[in-house]
């Protein structure tokens, strides 16, 4: 597996910033949105069970079930982006993921976080 598929997060310069913290260097929150979530939940699949549950009898990185989390992470973040873009948000503050199982059929992941409109500060 190459590094894109171990990772997420944003590219450069992304038209709604998204961070974990509570406020952006050279930037004011002229507006805060509220919060916004991203949802989604994963299936198991039988295959990556058989093979996770045969890695853990030998130790090792479950390889298949970390390409999926770092999926399923991926699009929850996507979804989070989208409702802040459709909100009028151009950042997220105070970003965080949260991941529970789902009824002991899948994963639900939740990327959440407080929808605000950024405007730079200005200097002078």
């Amino acid at each position: 597996m190459g590094i894109d598929e171990y990772g997420g997060g944003q590219g450069p310069r992304p038209d709604v910033l998204v961070v974990t913290t509570n406020d952006v260097p050279g930037y004011r929150v002229r507006e805060v949105v509220g919060e916004i979530f991203g949802l989604t939940v994963r299936s198991r699949h039988l295959g990556s069970q058989i093979g996770a549950g045969l890695k853990s009898m030998v130790g090792g990185e479950l390889r298949g079930l970390t390409k999926t989390l770092v999926q399923t992470r991926n699009q929850a973040m996507e979804r989070l982006v989208e409702q802040a873009r459709a909100r009028g948000a151009n950042g997220v503050l105070a970003f965080r993921f949260d991941v529970t199982e789902a009824a002991d059929v899948g994963t639900e992941v939740c990327a959440y976080g407080t929808a605000v409109v950024l405007e730079p500060v200005q200097t002078g």
